[in-house]
């Protein structure tokens, strides 16, 4: 029967040689700068920047309503579909 000895990674699991065992695992300064914050901090400034970048679409492609929801359009209609007697059974001539 073959023994097999399993030696774990030097730096925990889920690690190799090639790189830090916690942390950003870069040099790029404003990973590192970010990784050393307040994690509260971080939190609270990326739920804001995704509230803003969710916002942007909905202010870009705002649009007016469309004529046929004025309070004319839709009293005209109704006039309309009374005159022509509409929906008799259940909608608006069914008084």
């Amino acid at each position: 029967m073959v023994k097999i000895h399993y030696v774990p990674p030097p730096f925990g699991p889920m690690t190799s040689l090639g790189r830090p065992p916690y942390g950003a695992g870069t040099t790029n300064p404003f990973l590192l700068k970010l990784a050393k914050m307040n994690p509260t901090k971080v939190t609270v400034a990326g739920v804001l920047v995704s509230m803003v970048l969710a916002y942007i679409p909905i202010y870009m492609f705002e649009k007016p309503y469309p004529r046929s929801m004025s309070p004319d359009y839709q009293a005209a209609t109704r006039a309309y579909m009374r005159y022509h007697n509409m929906n008799p059974i259940s909608g608006i001539n069914s008084k």
